[in-house]
Order: structure tokens, then sequence, then C-alpha cells
């Protein structure tokens, strides 16, 4: 994909799930995730534009920009039909690009996606932005999580190294910019709701009834073509805190088409 950073897994061949993380994370958040999956399904993790290793590639800011760039690159790459997964901020990226491409997108799975109402928590994602030390990255994944969950070492030593690449904390105010188009105090910028309600391949959505960033939503607040899971005492870091439950979703969106 054209210079973005992928990590790719199981087989050469076959339709591959194609999954992107939230703001301010990379595509290693989908680790323990593609882990607990059968090796059958080939899976395609993507750094963002202005993430991780796509620090530099094009597409950097706004969701709609990045859609735009993973399209371009599936197209380069020769990647026709695909299934798709999106957490938080990726999840609002997933939808405009199954907005756009319609058929070619054969299960949309959204984990407590970005882009569905106005209600956010600007400020827990400003101080998110900003951190760089470990004790400021482990300060906003715990409260981004549910209570009691604690981030693993590992992934907070993956947070330092990613931020402390030249230019890195500027993408992330760039991106964090984009996701307020009429400044934080109003919210974040709402997908189409016509456009969601008219997709026509399978969609999913999972979310976790303790989100401290994206209120998880009641019945009858999501398209109805939406089909709504709710995980009890799950907070927003759903790719680290239920890991085994995406995968047994994911797996089955995929088994579904096949």
């Amino acid at each position: 994909m054209r210079d973005l950073h992928i990590m790719s897994s199981g087989p050469a061949a076959g339709v591959p799930l194609l999954m992107l993380h939230g703001f301010g994370g990379s595509g290693a958040a989908w680790d323990a995730v593609i882990a607990a999956m059968p090796d059958t399904i080939r899976t395609i993790a993507v750094d963002l534009p202005g993430h991780g290793e796509s620090l530099d590639a094009e597409g950097r800011g706004g969701a709609g920009r990045m859609a735009k760039a993973i399209l371009a690159g599936c197209d380069q790459a020769g990647i026709g039909e695909f299934h798709l997964a999106g957490h938080s901020m990726g999840g609002a990226v997933a939808a405009l690009i199954a907005m756009r491409v319609g058929t070619r997108v054969k299960s949309l799975t959204l984990v407590a996606p970005g882009g569905m109402a106005k209600e956010i928590n600007a400020g827990l994602l400003a101080r998110y932005a900003k951190a760089a030390t470990v004790d400021e990255i482990r300060a906003c994944l715990e409260e981004m999580s549910a209570p009691g969950f604690l981030p693993s070492p590992q992934a907070i030593d993956r947070f330092v190294a990613d931020r402390a690449r030249s230019g890195a904390l500027a993408a992330l105010d760039e991106t964090y910019q984009a996701m307020f188009p009429d400044g934080p105090g109003n919210g974040q910028g709402v997908l189409p709701g016509d456009a969601l309600a008219a997709l026509a391949m399978p969609v999913r959505v999972i979310w976790g009834d303790t989100d401290t960033v994206l209120t998880c939503p009641q019945p009858g607040h999501l398209p109805a073509n939406f089909e709504l899971e709710v995980l009890a005492g799950r907070g927003h870091m759903l790719p680290e805190e239920a890991p085994d439950v995406l995968a047994r979703a994911l797996a089955a969106a995929v088994a579904h088409d096949g």
C-alpha cells in the first residue's frame, strides 16, 4: 500500500480482513485480536496516515483523507474485495470507505466507532494527543479503559516509541484538530445517517458499556441495518480489553461471507 506501513498475516490468497486502529495508536493495537483468530484468515493491519510508521504517509489529517489514502493503497496493491474492521477513529474511516466503494466491502465491523454522534470526550483525547511519557500515556489509557483494566507495559512502551518519532506529536495534533471541524467544544464530526443506513453489507457494531471516550449508544440510536453488541464492563480500548470477543466476531463475519 502506497506509503502506508502494513502488517500482514495468514495466507497470501483469499479475501483479506483490513483492520484500522484508533486515534493515537497503530496497527499493532490489533495484535492480540489477530493472534486469537484462525490462521486461515488473511489479515492486513494498517498504521493510519500520521500514525506509527505511516507518520509521513499521504492522507494525514481527518478521517476522509485517511479513507481516500487507504483506498488508493488497496487499489495499488490489487486488493479488490475485502472485509473491514475499524476501532474508534478507525471505525469512522472504515465507514467512509464502505460508503465510497459499496460491495467491495464484504462485511463491516465497527468497534466503538467515531462519527456516530456529536458526543465525545474531547478533553481526554486532547490530553492523550499530547501524552509522551510512560506516566502520561498510562494515565490516559487507564481512563479510556474499563475500571481495573491495566494496559500492558509492552503496549505503553510502543506508544512511547511511536510518539518519540520526529513530528509524531504534531501529526497527532493535526488529526485532533480535524476531528473537530467546529471546535472541540462542539463535538466531533458526524457521518451522514442516510449513507450509513444505505450500506448493503452486513454491519456489526461492538461497544463497551463503560466507554469513557464515546458513550455506548442506546437501542435505536444507530441505523436499523447496524447490529449492535454491547459488552458489559468493558471500556473504549476493546482490541486490548476484549481481543477474544473481537476475534470471534471478525472470524464469524469472514466465515459468513465465505
